[in-house]
């Protein structure tokens, strides 16, 4: 049996480290990052790496030790070989992973500068069609293109059938399908993580109370819920608790896939048997390891390596919180294993 099968979209990501060429102009927290047009632009570096959603948590799980497979449908190209080797090369099983002839891999490119980054993405049409799958202990929905809603109902068949847990974490399309249209996902859900922009987004609320943005993905459906906010930190709601979790403070080189393995890490934790606020620390960790790299996968931790940063932070750890307590959040400040 399988600890996890992600069931999502790769990408081909080329990672492009904008020079002095760009400008940051920055007016009540909305920044726009300028280049004269039109002329020819020196760039600082160019990288190519494997990205998407799906493949972050598979290949991110087997470095935390869970037995994983990939479902996602690739181009038979030069890039969907190149991403299936990468899953074997991480120990990731690709029995669902299907090069499909006459179709190209999903493309995008990463502009990054000072820290943060603008991502322009490109997802090819897919005729989507769920597999017969193995047994899983958990299953892992994310990010598709166009077409996904296909999969909702053999999903749910799945889960009923063999037991398995469901973590979600909906992509751009998804969430454009409206609430309504993810809502029996989100109702089986064990547990969800959402960002705090699509969170208000799916419950139609401008609120920044975390209690309430929690509590109220928790309402849909969900078992647990989780809301990522940036640097700020994380939530949680676990149908008896409020949790939070500070970021573990390192020196940022790249964000790309910084939610990614925040949710790897948790739903990581919990597969072990973790508990919830034992979770939100090994999810913040895997964060600090991928935005210290650049790319996605690049710092995705293994197992012994969260392990010995644990024992040497032993302090760091999620508290409950209140909603007076959610205007004091600090960053954690590492006393001992500053570097992964």
């Amino acid at each position: 049996m399988l600890d996890l099968i992600s069931i999502g979209d790769v990408t081909e990501d080329v990672f492009v480290q904008v020079g002095d060429a760009a400008k940051l102009d920055c007016k009540n927290n909305h920044c726009v990052l300028e280049f004269e047009f039109p002329t020819k632009i020196g760039i600082a570096k160019v990288d190519k790496l494997i990205g998407g959603n799906a493949g972050n948590m598979a290949i991110g799980a087997a470095r935390l030790g869970l037995k994983s497979a990939l479902y996602a449908e690739v181009g038979n190209d030069t890039q969907g070989i190149r991403l299936k080797q990468s899953l074997i090369d991480n120990k990731v099983s690709t029995k669902y992973f299907y090069l499909k002839k006459g179709e190209k891999t999903n493309y995008s490119v990463v502009l990054y500068y000072k820290g943060d980054r603008t991502i322009l993405v490109h997802h090819e049409k897919r005729q989507y069609k769920f597999p017969k799958l193995e047994k899983s202990k958990w299953v892992y929905l994310t990010s598709m293109a166009t077409g996904s809603q296909k999969i909702f109902k053999p999903l749910q068949a799945y889960l009923k059938k063999t037991k398995a847990k469901l973590g979600f974490n909906p992509g751009t399309h998804q969430i454009k399908l409206g609430t309504k249209k993810i809502l029996p996902i989100i109702k089986i859900c064990d547990v969800m993580f959402i960002n705090t922009q699509e969170t208000q987004t799916i419950l139609n609320t401008k609120t920044n109370d975390f209690r309430k943005l929690t509590k109220g993905l928790y309402n849909l459906g969900t078992k647990i819920a989780v809301v990522t906010d940036g640097p700020n930190g994380a939530y949680c709601y676990d149908g008896t608790d409020y949790w939070y979790s500070p970021i573990y403070d390192v020196k940022i080189l790249e964000r790309t896939g910084c939610g990614d393995a925040f949710s790897t890490g948790f739903l990581s934790a919990l597969a072990k048997g973790k508990t919830t606020p034992q979770a939100m620390i090994w999810a913040s960790l895997n964060s600090a390891g991928v935005v210290q790299q650049v790319g996605p996968q690049n710092g995705l931790i293994k197992l012994s390596i969260l392990n010995k940063i644990l024992k040497a932070n032993p302090k760091y750890k999620a508290r409950k919180f209140t909603t007076a307590q959610i205007k004091s959040n600090k960053i954690y400040k590492p006393k001992k294993y500053k570097s992964f």
